[in-house]
């Protein structure tokens, strides 16, 4: 293996410590302050951006999980009132799902306090590190 070769190596092994790193973190700070998940979250986030609401396939398709794991946790944000699901009216196979009032204002909130860890997590780094990163990771196809 070339000397390049070997260090690109290391650079993705370092590249997967660091997200794992902060994943990790963020699912611990999620539980802990907000006794929520990262999943819970996720999905919050997908509807958040999507809020006339989604069909069950799309929501799976935006988080890049199977529709069971996306069943899953709307279920459990059904229950907990945060989101809702509405049969189309074209087709009664497909169910809409959304964040219900209480679910936006919940995930405002919620939202908020991530962008302040998140923050935090990444508070070493200069405006200028931050900016060369994202070109470096666009580069990569890493998006934007």
């Amino acid at each position: 293996m070339s000397d390049l070769a070997q260090r690109r190596l290391k650079l993705w092994i370092r590249l997967l410590g660091v997200t794992r790193s902060a994943e990790s973190h963020l699912r611990e700070f999620l539980r802990v302050n907000h006794q929520t998940t990262l999943p819970r979250f996720d999905v919050m986030a997908a509807l958040y951006r999507r809020r006339d609401g989604v069909t069950m396939s799309e929501l799976s398709r935006m988080l890049l999980v199977s529709n069971g794991n996306a069943t899953a946790v709307v279920d459990r944000l059904e229950a907990d009132g945060l989101v809702r699901r509405t049969p189309s009216e074209q087709d009664r196979r497909t169910v809409y799902v959304a964040l219900t009032p209480e679910g936006l204002q919940g995930f405002e909130v919620l939202a908020a306090e991530h962008k302040v860890e998140v923050d935090r997590l990444f508070g070493k780094l200069a405006e200028a590190e931050i900016d060369t990163l994202t070109e470096i990771l666009k580069r990569m196809g890493g998006g934007a």
